[in-house]
């Protein structure tokens, strides 16, 4: 919006000043008028290319965090399960046992 307001201005002077100038003093103007045109254009297309970036950076930054926590959630669901499953083996070793002493004591 700044740009186009701007060149809008410029445009508006350089038509002012062409109905009071010679020839060569309007092709200078043009010239001039031209030049900060395609120079405002270099500097919006930067300022978008720099926003892109940063946009492109920050995505990537948050896809890494977040590989990163699944990664993390998966080693810690992995020790749960194995810490279950020990428990589970000593569970049923000690109710295995319980019953065999049970049982033998029944028989004599």
């Amino acid at each position: 919006m700044r740009t186009s307001t701007a060149l809008a201005v410029a445009f508006g002077l350089a038509a002012l000043t062409a109905c009071k100038q010679n020839p060569q003093n309007n092709a200078a103007e043009n010239i001039e008028a031209n030049a900060e045109n395609v120079a405002d254009n270099i500097t919006a297309t930067a300022e978008n290319e720099a926003e892109n970036i940063q946009a492109n950076a920050a995505n990537e930054a948050a896809a890494v965090k977040n590989e990163g926590e699944n990664k993390a959630e998966a080693v810690k669901n992995a020790a749960e399960n194995k810490a279950n499953a020990l428990k589970n083996a000593a569970s049923n070793s000690t109710d295995n046992t319980t019953s065999n002493t049970t049982e033998k004591k029944k028989k004599y």
